[in-house]
């Protein structure tokens, strides 16, 4: 037997029994199994199994009583995990892993056996999860800096702890990212809680069941050609930090100072980690540092020195305008107890969107065999449950398509429900994957959406060659939409540097736009930010 198989002969041969942690269910279905009167028995049962194994039950799906291993087909598995879901919540429980094997023993095809560890008590309470995105130019040391805090691991020099967050082989051949990556370590009485290999699905979960609070990272691309892509990192995640990277050898740089603007555009939080200090002498190290000081002058922030004037100074003072600055070295872990600090204790700056409608723009999906297709991203406001019936668009058309959640997940976690703030994995059902795509949003049923071709701006002009006149047509990055569309200024023209309205309609299809929200638009060296006044519903 497989070692993979072995962990399910394990809880077979263990079996049910009076007492015990482990429970074999063939199927769980809603029309049976969550009725008035069974549900609560089922709650019952799962409490006692909790009890029995000191806060832990172990759930086989796909297993006779007697111990048989029929299987069952994949939609009546996904079935059975969400009212195993529902149940669980109905303990006061949530479920903590799932394992599954794609065949029986007699080798029949698509039908699925599973183990579902189940944990007493809720995963987290939200105000303890922030989410930082970081941002920096190529080869200044994101990826790595990250890399060593979720893991505790010095970097061999050779940016070998950044492999802990790339996530296509040609990043990790090349030594560059092209797209968003996530990492994840957290917090508990006694200080941080590291992964041991990242690349392990379940070491991700363990740090989500452990952790008192938890820090996500959204990494973004510092090469020049994926701008678009850190632009979405930055401004489609519902950040509450940025995390800008400057390398102590090479100083501030135009594309750093490029992502600087966005961040201090979208109002967002921000901390400056000077990198790679171990590289250079103490002279070059106190020039960068006064170039970093004068960056952040030139663009009207205070900057705060916290080697100065001290992490709980740093902590208190940081905001819009002020951004602390932390010299690091992911080699000699020089600064990253600095960092551990500030993450352990910065407040969570959106919990004000927990009681709106839930809300969450696609920005990536996948398909997962038993599961089905996937809808990633971070949840912009409200909260979802596994079974709750939604509405996803606007297709290119401008409809919006009944879908229902099958499941959640959380960095490689299954809970039974999320909101605002937590990046996620939601499975659905009644459409297929290649019916998603990034710029989508996911909303009530009831919550009847109006998809938007046209809206009216507020915009600052960052940096252009000329002037904007009537039909330019940028790139705009609002929430995980990247659309190209026409500008019109009110006033016919806007010259760098300037403010001024501006109707800005999408070229190709519509999308749900909100008044307040924030967006950068951009094409070749050209870029401005802009504020959504008012929305004219498509027609």
């Amino acid at each position: 037997m497989s070692p993979e198989t072995a962990a399910l002969r394990r809880a077979i041969d263990e079996g049910e029994r009076e007492g015990g942690s482990v429970e074999f269910k063939e199927r769980l279905t809603k029309d049976v199994h969550l009725q008035d009167g069974r549900r609560e028995s089922l709650a019952a049962q799962l409490r006692h199994r909790i009890l029995s194994g000191d806060g832990e039950a172990t759930y086989v799906i796909g297993v006779t009583d007697d111990g048989g291993v029929p299987g069952i087909p994949i939609e009546a598995f996904s079935e059975s995990m969400d009212v195993l879901s529902l149940l669980a919540d109905e303990a006061d429980a949530h479920i903590e892993n799932v394992e599954t094997w794609g065949e029986d023993e007699t080798g029949e095809p698509d039908r699925l056996v599973g183990i579902a560890t189940v944990r007493e008590g809720p995963v987290m309470n939200d105000d303890e999860h922030i989410v930082v995105g970081t941002a920096g130019h190529v080869d200044h040391g994101k990826s790595t800096l990250v890399g060593s805090l979720v893991t505790g691991q010095a970097d061999d020099g050779e940016g070998g702890t950044r492999s802990f967050l790339d996530v296509q082989p040609h990043e990790v051949e090349r030594g560059l990212s092209a797209d968003l990556s996530y990492g994840v370590y957290g917090f508990d009485a006694e200080g941080p809680i590291r992964m041991d290999n990242p690349h392990r699905k379940g070491d991700r979960a363990r740090i989500v069941e452990e952790a008192d609070r938890l820090v996500s990272f959204v990494d973004t691309v510092g090469h020049e050609p994926w701008l678009r892509t850190t632009i979405r990192g930055l401004v489609g995640q519902k950040l509450d930090y940025g995390l800008l990277t400057i390398a102590a050898d090479d100083g501030p740089t135009e594309t750093a100072r490029e992502h600087l603007g966005i961040l201090l555009a979208t109002e967002l939080p921000t901390i400056v980690a000077i990198t790679k200090a171990d590289l250079v002498d103490d002279e070059r190290l106190a020039t960068v540092e006064r170039e970093v000081e004068g960056l952040l002058r030139d663009v009207g922030k205070t900057p705060l020195r916290v080697d100065r004037h001290g992490v709980q100074t740093a902590i208190e003072e940081i905001d819009e305008t002020v951004v602390p600055i932390v010299t690091t070295s992911a080699v000699t872990q020089d600064g990253l107890e600095t960092l551990d600090q500030f993450f352990e204790q910065l407040p969570k700056t959106g919990t004000a969107h927990e009681d709106e409608q839930f809300r969450m723009y696609v920005d990536r999906t996948y398909n997962v065999t038993g599961v089905g297709p996937v809808a990633s991203g971070t949840i912009k406001s409200g909260s979802v449950e596994a079974g709750d019936e939604l509405l996803l668009g606007p297709l290119s058309n401008g409809e919006f398509r009944e879908v229902e959640v099958r499941s959640i997940e959380m960095h490689y976690h299954r809970v039974d429900a999320a909101s605002a703030g937590r990046i996620v994995g939601i499975a659905l059902k009644n459409i297929s994957e290649r019916d998603i795509e990034r710029g989508m949003v996911l909303v009530p049923k009831d919550s009847d959406p109006k998809p938007v071709r046209e809206f009216e701006a507020e915009v600052m002009v960052l940096n252009h060659p000329t002037r904007i006149d009537e039909g330019y047509e940028p790139v705009v990055h609002l929430e995980t939409v990247s659309e190209a569309a026409i500008i019109t200024p009110s006033n016919g023209q806007l010259l760098p540097g300037d403010s001024g309205t501006a109707t800005i309609r999408f070229k190709f299809q519509p999308y749900l736009v909100e008044e307040g929200q924030r967006f950068v638009f951009r094409e070749g060296h050209s870029k401005g930010v802009g504020t959504v006044k008012t929305v004219n519903p498509a027609e």
